[in-house]
């Protein structure tokens, strides 16, 4: 070979090493409407996903309903086999799945990781003649019928909390008076415009109207206080209940090991920028993560749970 042919083909090695790996194009559904929990992490993920260049297009989609079941069935039949596709959920998923006898599962999909955990709050409205927790309970505790609570989907986690304060405070959960929305925004709404006694949710989806002076905290329902949240616990203010609300991301059924194993590496990856450390801080998240098999062991063992709460509180039989 050629002078020539070997520094030509050097150049073409050398141009070869230097093209950067192809980026994954993901599609991420959000089971609920815009503004919610869901629809943040899956917003989240995206903006992570294209700032640190990890994804090449990534496009979110929302499809709500019934605590994400409509749009996790929706996902299991129309994504088998696809390596781009990727749901989030959580908790309230596994409580939805539980009240709605939903005939899909997340068996049915992918255990890629746990995200994220963030504790409950409850707000009023600031003009609300309810002032604390304990206002809030003695009007619960007098007539529970009176007292409306606005919150996410029937059976998750903020339907869940509601039943547990109920039951610290002696009152029977059946009775809860609990308007479920499909949406953050929606609830924000209602909440925010005095439709509802109390607004219940991760402190996230409240955080700008907090910081606007109309919605007031009452407690969260975390084990000891949460520096950024000017609130008592619920176990400070008598009502020993304690809840965090996890969320996290699937990919399709039927993908490969190896298909799998890329998901999870993408997604390490992620939790280790600084794109997703900086939103995890604003939105005032805690990083739960944990990936693969290991998530999915958990993930068994919170059903486990759950099931046995939503049983305790009257949402099961």
């Amino acid at each position: 070979m050629g002078l020539w042919s070997r520094l030509a083909g050097g150049v073409f090695v050398a141009a070869v090493l230097t093209v950067p790996a192809f980026a994954q194009d993901f599609s991420i559904m959000a089971p609920a409407g815009p503004g919610g929990g869901w629809d943040q992490t899956a917003r989240a993920l995206q903006a992570a996903l294209q700032t640190e260049k990890l994804g090449g297009n990534v496009q979110v989609t929302n499809v709500p309903g019934a605590g994400g079941t409509i749009g996790l069935a929706q996902f299991v039949s129309q994504n088998k086999g696809k390596p781009d596709a990727l749901i989030v959920g959580g908790y309230v998923m596994v409580g939805a799945i539980l009240t709605n006898a939903s005939p899909v599962t997340l068996d049915q999909v992918t255990p890629i990781a746990r995200l994220t955990g963030e504790y409950e709050a409850i707000v009023v409205p600031t003009s609300s003649p309810i002032k604390t927790i304990g206002d809030l309970v003695a009007q619960l505790k007098a007539d529970p019928g009176t007292v409306s609570w606005g919150g996410g989907s029937a059976g998750g986690t903020d339907h869940i909390t509601v039943g547990l304060i109920a039951k610290a405070a002696g009152v029977d959960p059946t009775k809860i008076n609990y308007i479920p929305f499909s949406g953050g925004g929606e609830a924000l709404a209602a909440i925010v415009g005095g439709k509802v006694t109390a607004g219940i949710s991760g402190y996230g989806e409240f955080e700008q109207q907090v910081k606007a002076g109309k919605l007031r905290v009452l407690a969260v329902s975390a084990p000891s206080k949460v520096a950024n949240i000017d609130a008592p616990t619920l176990k400070e203010s008598g009502v020993d209940v304690e809840v965090q609300n996890w969320r996290g991301v699937w990919a399709a059924p039927g993908i490969t090991p190896e298909q799998k194993a890329a998901i999870i590496s993408t997604i390490e990856k992620v939790n280790a920028s600084k794109t997703w450390t900086d939103t995890l801080a604003t939105k005032g998240w805690a990083n739960t993560f944990l990936a693969g098999d290991a998530f999915g062991e958990v993930l068994k063992t919170e059903i486990a749970k759950t099931g046995a709460v939503l049983k305790d509180i009257g949402l099961v039989k």
